[in-house]
């Protein structure tokens, strides 16, 4: 191994790649302007779509309450319900949504009311709709309201205080810190866009210096070269480990800068309340927008550089086997659903950093820094991870160089 050699083709596939238009868009351009967009743009879009919504009157079809003119007559004079009639059948009304839900009366509640017979209020919504389940929450909070007014219209008439069903209260208050709330609310979504970014840097690079040589006709030349071939293979295995780290670098860098500029930009007013509302509850608790540690972000560094490792061995190895870009493309590409997928997963709630998913790759990136952005460090789990990771890049790596010795797979015809 000749570190001169090596150094020298770096060099060479570095300028080469720079001069590539599609290496510069998903190296820099895409890090860098992804996570503006996710806080300014979408985030933007969805705090006004959601404050759209519960400002908008809810469509609501009433279903009897023709002897309870008392309630018809409530729900109608409330802003916050537009009562239609029923155009034929009620259910196929909510699911093509042209109501959010419909309210089932039934015969002589008003009566039951004044009686004391139990009764119920159906409410027919639907289900995982946004529009749906704000009406629902809307019609619940006015008969809640209702039974509670109904309730101390019947102690007042016994001559009891109302406190006499409600000898309590129950009140929440957040105790954990700022960065460890936002690191639970937006810990698991940052690593998975930086994985994402991350594997796509590397996949046109890795791709170009491998497939897109042996289709331009230079891979031949190359090895003609009086530079071993394990020095090729660790000069062209460099250039796609610096895309892979530039680019997560530049979306760190932007991340950063990203939630600085978004915590006063999302911390005024309403904005702050409905991008609270989209985000989560804890935010709006915590009465600023999520912040995360920042010392969590240089664990995310040192946590994702033997990944990007591992990305560039396993890009560079595939890549090899293909006698054209576009074929080197249609083996790569499949290959970001095996990322998303253990990324994806340790978003869901229930999956913890263990032992055991500590050695799953990707899987225990994702945990290890959503809890280090919230300012919990797991010392023997993060060293286990950064260890098993190594050691998957240098499996990985030397596969690849292995590869890179074989004449059928560098002149496949």
């Amino acid at each position: 191994m000749n570190w001169h050699h090596i150094v020298t083709v770096y060099l060479k596939e570095l300028r080469d790649s720079l001069r590539d238009r599609r290496t510069l868009i998903s190296m820099i351009v895409i890090p860098t302007l992804i996570m503006p967009l996710l806080m300014f743009g979408i985030g933007a879009v969805m705090t006004k779509v959601i404050k759209s919504a519960r400002e908008e009157a809810s469509r609501i079809v009433i279903l009897g309450g023709e002897d309870s003119p008392g309630i018809v007559a409530a729900l109608k004079a409330d802003q916050r319900f537009r009562v239609v009639p029923a155009a034929g059948d009620y259910k196929q009304m909510v699911s093509e949504k042209k109501v959010r839900l419909a309210v089932e009366i039934p015969a002589g509640f008003e009566a039951g009311l004044k009686a004391g017979a139990p009764t119920t209020v159906m409410l027919y919504h639907y289900e995982g709709e946004m529009k749906s389940g704000l009406g629902a929450s809307a019609v619940e909070r006015f008969f809640r309201d209702l039974r509670e007014k109904t309730i101390e219209s019947r102690l007042a008439d016994r001559g009891l205080a109302a406190e006499v069903v409600k000898p309590f209260e129950v009140k929440r208050q957040n105790v954990a810190p700022p960065e460890k709330v936002g690191g639970n609310i937006i810990g698991g979504l940052i690593p998975y866009i930086i994985i994402i970014l991350c594997f796509t840097g590397a996949m046109y690079p890795a791709i170009d210096l491998t497939a897109g040589e042996k289709e331009r006709g230079t891979m031949e030349t190359l090895l003609c070269s009086p530079v071993h071939r394990v020095n090729i293979v660790l000069g062209k295995f460099l250039m796609v480990m610096t895309a892979s780290i530039a680019t997560m670098c530049l979306t760190l860098l932007s991340t950063g800068v990203s939630l600085a500029i978004g915590g006063s930009f999302f911390t005024g007013g309403g904005r702050a309340a409905a991008a609270a509302q989209a985000v989560g509850g804890a935010a709006k608790a915590a009465g600023v927008m999520p912040s995360i540690d920042p010392v969590g972000i240089l664990g995310v560094f040192a946590l994702i550089a033997p990944v990007a490792v591992l990305f560039a061995a396993v890009l560079l190895t595939i890549s090899l086997f293909a006698k054209s870009y576009k074929e080197a493309q249609s083996y790569v590409s499949p290959l970001i659903i095996v990322v998303i997928m253990p990324a994806m997963l340790g978003m869901l709630p229930g999956i913890e950093l263990t032992a055991k998913t500590a050695l799953v790759p990707i899987l225990n990136l994702s945990l290890a820094c959503k809890e280090m952005l919230s300012g919990v460090w797991h010392w023997p789990y993060l060293a286990l991870i950064f260890g098993s990771t190594c050691a998957y890049a240098a499996a990985a790596l030397a596969l690849c160089v292995k590869m890179f010795d074989r004449e059928e797979v560098m002149f496949r015809e």
